[in-house]
């Protein structure tokens, strides 16, 4: 067994993981027991996507339902580029991830004896288990009172990760392309730090923030999928982009999410100016319709009639259900003037989750030996074009196990860490240009939006792609000039994800699940992923 307790370097470790989250923190606590881990948060230990989770996480537990139909329900919303191998790994696996929640102490609601279960859109069942409608912040609690009172688990708030550490970094240069820890720089020193491990997994998260409009948190700028880009890992099928239908349209509040869940319960869509409700016109499943599907159907809406949102209404459930079932939501909006069990809640389309990802295969292992990665930054095969509501926290738990037990099967074969060249800045000056960052982060996020957003044509991709050629060669001269910092780090990040995101949306000649073009509507025939190889 390992023992780096008297390891002299505090930043020597058997196992890396960046990223805080429901991924990271799973692995970390299924290491644990046999090896040290460290677990780098780029902010705030709870300040990922996963607090911010308000549905749940699918599991079957109803009586009727069964492997097969959630399996079938995850195939048909990924509009058959799922691999079912993946879906079914992890379906099967779903039961067993809500039980070891339980056993943390996840507070999950209940009825009577069982569990409480709700429907969202898509699931053929009620099978999402939820803490109210604050599920992800429930979890994020209860792994991180776990992996902080776990003597062998060092948290490490406020890195922001930078660069994978690899065999090119070696002091004795090699080409094995082994991963070795990370490049970070501290939030409040600006000292540049490195972390190394034998095994790394990344769990950063995704890149909703490549778009103006994303319920996606601050840190969510694509850091994993452009460090596993840039040291040599394949990306694929980035091009899909889950725009959430729902969220608040407020000018004082921004990227407030009105969950699925409200929908599920009976809530209905409909037009501000005529009242008319639109979605059962548009699909038999009316407001329970995949995500795809509402999202594009809410931005018609908008479009076609000049509108600023549409209106999300169920108050005409009763006022005790409502209040129930939605008490953050509730309290939220009644502090912003809106009574939900009497008034419609104004909602527009969000990006809201990165299906596309690092390629990874059923033991969370990307191309390059040592590094491994779970959660949102990947492509493991589960969601396919378009990710089923309330899959992404359970992949999340699936794939930390399932890194985490490859890395302790695979411990003796993985070599120790070499000498690793600390980081150098004795050629770079402190910025006296930080404009230059605000500029480009803004122009980005706007043009991605409009260009990349919902409903895209290969003018608008190709007029996004020259702009990022523009934008890249004046960011990577700032970058080599300047001292890092977490902003210029975030930058360069969002602009290597915008790029991965139009090449892979011009490569596709076909509309398909969550990546729809003017120029080609039609389905082809047989699915096929995306991926870019560096």
């Amino acid at each position: 067994m390992p023992d780096l307790h008297k390891s002299s370097d505090p930043h020597l470790s058997d196992v890396l993981i960046v990223g805080s989250g429901a991924a990271g923190l799973t692995a970390a606590l299924n290491l644990a027991g046999r090896f040290r881990v460290t677990v780098l948060a780029k902010g705030g230990l709870d300040e990922g996507a996963t607090a911010w989770a308000q549905g749940g996480i699918a599991a079957v537990l109803e009586e009727g339902d069964t492997f097969e139909q959630h399996i079938e329900d995850t195939m048909i919303a990924g509009a058959g580029l799922n691999d079912r191998g993946v879906v079914e790994m992890v379906v099967e696996r779903a039961p067993a991830a809500i039980h070891r929640l339980e056993a943390l102490g996840v507070p999950f609601a209940t009825e009577g004896s069982a569990l409480h279960l709700t429907r969202e859109g898509g699931h053929s069942h009620r099978r999402i288990v939820h803490v109210a409608d604050a599920t992800g912040w429930a979890v994020q609690e209860a792994l991180l009172r776990a992996a902080a009172a776990h003597p062998n688990i060092r948290l490490v708030p406020d890195q922001v990760a930078i660069d994978l550490a690899t065999s090119r970094h070696e002091e004795r240069y090699s080409g094995a392309g082994n991963v070795w820890g990370v490049y970070a720089v501290d939030r409040t020193s600006g000292h540049v730090g490195l972390f190394t491990a034998r095994a790394t997994i990344l769990a950063t998260g995704g890149a909703g923030r490549t778009y103006l409009f994303s319920t996606a948190p601050r840190g969510a700028t694509g850091d994993g999928i452009a460090m596993a880009w840039r040291a040599g890992c394949r990306v694929s099928n980035m091009e899909f982009m889950q725009f959430h239908p729902t969220c608040l349209y407020n000018l004082d509040v921004k990227n407030f999410l009105i969950t699925e869940a409200v929908r599920g319960e009976g809530g209905w869509l409909l037009n501000p100016r005529t009242g008319h409700r639109y979605m059962p016109d548009l699909d038999p499943r009316a407001e329970l319709a995949p995500r795809d599907i509402v999202a594009r159907a809410n931005d018609a809406e908008i479009k076609r009639d000049g509108l600023d949102y549409v209106h999300l209404d169920i108050s005409h459930q009763p006022p005790e259900f409502v209040r129930g079932h939605f008490p953050t939501i509730y309290e939220k909006l009644l502090g912003l003037g809106i009574d939900i069990t009497r008034q419609p809640i104004p909602v527009v389309p969000a990006q809201h989750y990165t299906c596309g990802g690092i390629v990874v295969d059923r033991d969370g292992r990307t191309d390059l030996p040592g590094l491994y990665a779970a959660g949102e930054c990947t492509q493991s095969g589960l969601h396919g074009a378009n990710r089923l509501a309330s899959n992404s926290l359970l992949e999340c738990f699936v794939f930390g196990d399932a890194a985490a037990a490859h890395i302790a099967a695979q411990w003796d074969a993985l070599p120790p860490v070499p000498a690793i060249r600390g980081w150098d800045e004795s050629r770079v000056a402190d910025s006296d240009e930080e404009v230059v960052i605000k500029q480009n982060w803004t122009e980005i996020r706007r043009f991605m939006w409009n260009y990349v957003g919902i409903v895209r044509t290969t003018k608008r991709l190709e007029r996004a792609r020259t702009r990022i050629r523009m934008m890249t060669e004046e960011v990577a001269d700032y970058y080599g000039q300047f001292r890092v910092t977490p902003d210029l780090i975030e930058l360069r990040n969002l602009l290597q994800t915008a790029d991965l995101i139009v090449r892979s949306a011009l490569h596709r000649h076909e509309s398909r699940g969550l990546h729809y073009t003017l120029d080609y509507p039609e389905t082809l025939p047989v699915a096929v992923d995306t991926v870019l190889v560096p």
